[in-house]
């Protein structure tokens, strides 16, 4: 963009993302007409991609401390103590808007810039997970949109060096024009070697590290912070095009440098690049910033003060170094090949000063421009809730066999093979158990611990109950550690929502932050990173509210962890937690009985967080003592897809007793209660299990036997597992091949 003698216009500034209040407020604070060059910094800065200002008043509610947290929200990515001097370094952010415009490149540089956050803080990627919405099936870009998409993920994690290690896929039609991408990365670090953004020392070099500035990504960050409308390619240009291969260069020599002792600070240049990791070093640090845009590294002649401060080029850090050690970083940046350019230096005026060909392009208040950005109140209406459904108001299948053939093969509940077999999960060797997993698995090392990983939401629950489904959320991303046998530590989330300036949107974002702080308090389960992405609307169309939440979880002795597939014949199939048959909102519901999700304004299950804690402590001590061979949450799809799903995974069918009592068969079979797990057990210690249960008021009730090579259902006729797996199976492959709609 030419910056010669360009009027400052309303129509700019509206390009720019901002509203004329908040034009009036930057006049009223530098006391001027702003340059160009300044005009595009506060665009950068003061978007809700980079300042949360609708978003900051309901996030500081949120617990973020707790006994293993080291580094909360407001770094790169937070902190979790994991003992013995080691700790876990992770976060969850979007890519959305980019990945629905260019969906390879736009998946790509999502999970570049989330494996960035974490070595930025001096961790070494261990593992990758991503949560994927897409549009309905029939729609006729999301075929296209699904194939870049998983293709930008794999490509970027395979050739980095990094195992993709588990997620969530789903499709609904409120994604059709804006489909959700939500990367998650973890690192392991020494706790004494933590890289933190705050800038310390006045007249410190600045230094540029990495790949060179293009043109690419411009207004990216703004751009997230927008509706889409027709003109949705026509942004192709905001999207950044990234290069795994440099990245994995980038890790090498940032931790080389790192173990040099010459960093002071560090800050990875993801959403509005040059300008937001610099203002933001510098605000965090109560000091101010000078560049000089002469020195910064760039791959196109011509660029302006202007495009080099908005390019959102990839794979590029800014450090604070010591100036002692400015040689020695240098020569370890050629080493690995990478550009090294001493842009700046740390500054005691508290200004953002921006230098280029001899002139001031910007001269502005750093703290205004970081951590004093505009935050809003936003209006809010309560989400009306819908009534709880009784069971017997559902007409019931002849045959609860052909109904739960055909649910698990439900574009959300098929199985997500095609997607994670292009993803390398086995990288770097750590992976005990990998996607398909109720959470993913990685060892620390030789130390015998292990971490485990997983991300949840179930976006119809929060549509119908922001504040249930909120709970629900944190709730089953609690379960499914606890499933595998670990301490869930810490979570982050990645917060989708529509337009906030709609107050019905906000309240939705209103009511699953409660739902989520709540049930964070009760779980001992602190947010220490996350995301908020907005503005997740087509021609006024807004996505389902889709809160995810990653959960990190810890085992001490990784020969204790749990899987969820039968094991061996005659073992006791035992049901914790309360069925009541909830039909409300679930799986069963919408797509076999066909209740439309906009149209279903029923209750979604409650979640009673008490329970919640009793029954996965529980289920976690019985695991860890080594009392069950099997272990399986239950959620989408019931009671029913969680015994096939374990016994596909095992290769071993099981017959279940009729021990649904006053609760409708097909309620009892596909409900969707909260609280609820599936544990196998040897016929020995069976009495004992039951009896320590009932000690602590907790409801385990025996309701079958593995064994054979089918599942025997009260209400339907014996079905083998090979039948169920055939058609869990096959939806995925034949819709990317167009066989299907």
């Amino acid at each position: 963009m030419s910056t010669s003698n360009l009027a400052i216009t309303p129509a700019l500034v509206a390009e720019h993302g901002l509203k004329p209040d908040e034009y009036q407020r930057i006049l009223d604070l530098i006391g001027r007409e702003p340059s160009l060059t300044e005009l595009g910094i506060f665009s950068a800065m003061w978007n809700e991609h980079c300042s949360y200002k609708s978003s900051k008043k309901w996030l500081r509610t949120l617990p973020t401390t707790g006994p293993r947290v080291v580094v909360g929200p407001g770094e790169n990515a937070g902190v979790v103590d994991i003992n013995d001097g080691q700790v876990i370094v992770f976060k969850m952010e979007s890519h959305n808007h980019p990945s629905y415009i260019s969906p390879y490149q736009g998946a790509a540089t999502g999970v570049g810039g989330i494996l960035r956050d974490v070595f930025t803080m001096g961790a070494r990627p261990v593992a990758a997970l991503n949560a994927l919405r897409f549009g309905a099936p029939d729609h006729p870009l999301t075929r296209h949109i699904v194939s870049g998409v998983v293709g930008g993920v794999g490509g970027y994690g395979n050739s980095f060096g990094v195992p993709t290690v588990g997620g969530e896929v789903n499709f609904d039609p409120s994604y059709n024009g804006n489909c959700l991408v939500n990367a998650f990365a973890a690192g392991l670090a020494d706790a004494d070697g933590i890289f933190l953004s705050e800038a310390r020392g006045v007249g410190l070099p600045i230094v540029y590290l990495g790949s060179k500035t293009g043109r690419d990504g411009i207004h990216g960050a703004t751009m997230a912070s927008a509706e889409f409308g027709e003109d949705a390619e026509e942004k192709r240009p905001t999207v950044q095009i990234g290069d795994p291969f440099a990245e994995k260069l980038l890790l090498e020599a940032c931790l080389e440098l790192m173990a040099s002792g010459a960093v002071v600070a560090i800050q990875d240049m993801g959403a509005a690049g040059l300008t937001c990791s610099a203002v933001e070093m510098g605000a965090k640090g109560d000091l101010g910033v000078e560049l000089d845009l002469d020195k910064v590294p760039c791959r196109e002649d011509g660029m302006t003060a202007y495009e080099m401060m908005l390019s959102e080029s990839q794979e590029r850090m800014l450090m604070v170094l010591h100036p002692e050690k400015e040689a020695e970083a240098e020569a370890i940046f050629r080493k690995w090949g990478l550009d090294f350019a001493v842009i700046g230096q740390t500054t005691d005026d508290l200004r953002f000063r921006v230098l280029h060909k001899g002139e001031i392009k910007a001269d502005l208040p750093i703290k205004e421009l970081g951590d004093q950005a505009p935050e809003y109140d936003r209006p809010w209406t309560q989400w009306s809730t819908g009534d709880d459904l009784p069971a017997d108001a559902v007409d019931a299948p002849n045959d609860l066999g052909e109904t739960l053939t055909k649910m698990l093969a439900l574009p959300d509940m098929a199985s997500r093979r095609w997607v994670w077999e292009q993803y390398d999960s086995l990288i770097q060797g750590n992976t005990a158990a990998g996607p398909g997993s109720d959470a993913a698995v990685v060892r620390v090392g030789h130390t015998g611990k292990a971490l485990a990983f997983t991300l949840d939401v179930s976006p119809r629950y929060c549509h119908a109950d922001p504040f249930e489904g909120g709970k629900q959320a944190v709730a089953e991303c609690w379960r499914n550690l606890t499933a595998t046998g670990a301490e869930p530590l810490a979570a982050t989330d990645n917060l989708n929502f529509g337009n906030p300036e709609k107050p019905e949107i906000m309240g939705q974002l209103v009511g699953c932050i409660k739902g989520i702080g709540e049930a964070c308090r009760a779980l001992d389960f602190p947010i220490v990173s996350g995301n908020v992405s907005l503005y997740n609307e087509t021609n006024g169309k807004g996505i389902l509210p889709t809160p995810a939440m990653g959960g990190v979880g810890l085992m001490t002795d990784i020969a204790t962890r749990a899987t969820i597939g039968f094991k061996a014949a005659g073992e006791a199939i035992i049901l914790i937690g309360e069925t009541k048959g909830h039909l409300g909102q679930s799986i069963y519901l919408r797509d076999i009985v066909g209740v439309a999700t906009a149209d279903d304004r029923s209750a979604p299950p409650p979640v009673d967080l008490a329970t919640e804690k009793l029954n996965g402590d529980f289920v976690r001590a019985e695991i860890r003592a080594g009392n069950l061979s099997a272990v399986h949450d239950l959620s989408d799809g019931g009671l029913y897809v969680a015994l096939a799903e374990m016994a596909m995974a095992g290769g071993l069918g099981a017959r279940i007793d009729a021990v649904h009592g006053e609760v409708p068969l097909h309620a009892w079979a596909f409900g969707e209660d909260q609280a609820r797990y599936l544990v196998t057990l040897p016929q020995a210690g069976l009495e004992a299990f039951v009896e320590r249960a009932a000690m602590l008021k907790i409801s385990a009730r025996l309701i079958g036997t593995t064994g054979g090579d089918e599942l025997t259902l009260p209400g339907a006729a014996p079905i083998s597992w090979t039948k169920l797996k055939t058609a869990h199976e096959g939806w995925f492959p034949a819709f990317m091949a167009a066989d299907i709609v």
